[in-house]
C-alpha cells in the first residue's frame, strides 16, 4: 500500500512538471501574455506616432502654410509687417531657448502665461519706405563710386 502512495505521488509529481515548467507551462504562458500586452502597447503607440507623422507630411506637402506655421511657433519668425510678442516670466532673467532644453519638443504653441509681456521689434522687418530709402541711398553709392573710378581711369 505505501508502494503504491509513492508511486502515486510520483507520477502525480511527474505530470505536474510539464504543466508548470514545461515548454507550453503556465509560467510560459504568463511570460508570453506580459510580453504580447508589452507588444501591443509598443505597437499602439507607434501607429499613433505614424498617424501624426502622416498628417504633418500631408500637410507640408500641401502647401506653405504649414511650413509658416512651424516657421512661426518652432523658429520665432515673422512676418515684416508684425511684430513679435515674447511673454517673460518675472523669475527668469533671459529667454530659454526650448529648442535647446532637453524634454523640450521646441514648441510653445498653446501654452498660456500670465507673465508680463515685453515687446521686441523685428530687425530685419523694415517698412516699405526705409526699404526704398536705403535702395536709393545704395544706388547713390553705387554711382559716387562709378564716377569715382571714372574718374581715377581717366
Amino acid at each position: 500500500m505505501r508502494l503504491v502512495t509513492v508511486v502515486l505521488i510520483l507520477l502525480l509529481v511527474l505530470i505536474q512538471y510539464p504543466l508548470w515548467w514545461g515548454h507550453g507551462g503556465w509560467l510560459r504562458v504568463h511570460e508570453l501574455q506580459q510580453q504580447l500586452a508589452q507588444q501591443t502597447e509598443k505597437n499602439t503607440n507607434l501607429r499613433l506616432r505614424n498617424e501624426r507623422v502622416q498628417g504633418e507630411v500631408q500637410d507640408l506637402q500641401g502647401g506653405t502654410a504649414a511650413v509658416e506655421e512651424r516657421a512661426r511657433y518652432e523658429m520665432g519668425m515673422v512676418k515684416d509687417s508684425e511684430v513679435f510678442v515674447q511673454f517673460v516670466s518675472p523669475n527668469s532673467t533671459a529667454p530659454v531657448n526650448s529648442a535647446n532644453v532637453p524634454g523640450m519638443n521646441g514648441s510653445t504653441r498653446g501654452q498660456v502665461s500670465a507673465a508680463p509681456l515685453r515687446v521686441v521689434p523685428n530687425p530685419v522687418s523694415r517698412s516699405k519706405q526705409e526699404l526704398r530709402d536705403l535702395d536709393k541711398k545704395a544706388r547713390k553709392e553705387k554711382a559716387a563710386e562709378a564716377k569715382k573710378q571714372q574718374g581715377a581711369a581717366q
